[in-house]
């Protein structure tokens, strides 16, 4: 009776610890949410969102920062999401097992746990000063890209492991090629998975300032970028530029300017739920 009491006990404060666990990081989380809230709800309207910086804290905006991160995530999109897929294709469904596939699969792995700094002085040294694009808002987009490609890969070759092999083989049976097999087959119903993972790791490059603060991109801007080509400036750095003042009316700004980010982060978080939902509905369809 003993043991099966002291067991139970053991269960029990088992079960306590495993809930403090979960419980106390979701209260700081929204107690850091709650007090960010607080602070800039009321700072946060039109004017703040199509103002420039000011040395003023009550004049100052965001539009700058917030053009330029729109920008950035688009040139992210379009260099590291169709590169990351096409890397995820080769070495799941064309190369074979070799000792040059399984050094790259290392790679990635360790790739997807660096830190984002030493990305900002690869993207300085490849992309400012050897391809001399300068600290411009190219730099800094091939620089997120690089920093998420890594997890663009492992997430679609995940994505394309759960695709049971009998399908591609009724594929080849009926003649298609491995291309069609592909294109048709496979990526259909793996699409659902590789538009979650992408989305999220996007997610990821918007909140990143270290690559960017590394590259030289600017915490000040008196302007809205609209040369790739040019100099830029985003959200992170903003607010980083903003938490750095001793006024607390800039601290109240850089929290205003954290609730824009959130809002934005949280409407890709749900364009990536209602894609997964669209194409599972299709993947059950077929």
């Amino acid at each position: 009776m003993k043991e099966e009491k002291w067991a139970a006990l053991k269960e029990r404060i088992f079960n306590i610890i495993c809930f403090l666990a979960t419980i106390l990081p979701l209260c700081f989380l929204l107690w850091l949410l709650a007090d960010t809230f607080v602070r800039g709800f009321a700072r946060l309207n039109f004017n703040f969102l199509i103002s420039l910086p000011s040395r003023f804290a009550y004049k100052a905006g965001i539009l700058p920062g917030l053009v330029g991160t729109l920008l950035l995530m688009f040139v992210t999109i379009f260099v590291a999401i169709p590169l990351g897929i096409c890397a995820a294709l080769y070495l799941e469904e064309y190369a074979k097992d070799s000792w040059l596939k399984k050094f790259i699969e290392l790679n990635v792995s360790n790739l997807a746990g660096v830190p984002s700094i030493i990305y900002g002085l690869l993207g300085l040294e490849l992309f400012v000063r050897m391809l001399n694009l300068g600290p411009s808002l190219l730099a800094g987009g091939l620089t997120l890209s690089l920093l998420i490609l890594p997890v663009v890969i492992t997430s679609t070759r995940e994505s394309l492991k759960n695709i049971p092999s009998h399908l591609r083989e009724a594929g080849l049976a009926l003649g298609a090629s491995k291309l069609s097999v592909i294109r048709r087959i496979v990526l259909p119903l793996a699409m659902s998975q590789i538009i979650t993972g992408a989305i999220l790791s996007i997610s990821r490059a918007m909140g990143e300032s270290a690559p960017l603060i590394v590259l030289g991109a600017a915490t000040y801007l008196a302007f809205v970028p609209v040369n790739i080509m040019g100099e830029f400036s985003a959200l992170p750095l903003q607010i980083f530029h903003w938490v750095e003042r001793p006024q607390a009316a800039f601290v109240d700004n850089a929290a205003a300017a954290i609730i824009v980010l959130l809002i934005i982060l949280a409407i890709f978080n749900s364009i990536a739920a209602w894609l997964r939902q669209h194409h599972e509905k299709k993947r059950g369809g077929l």
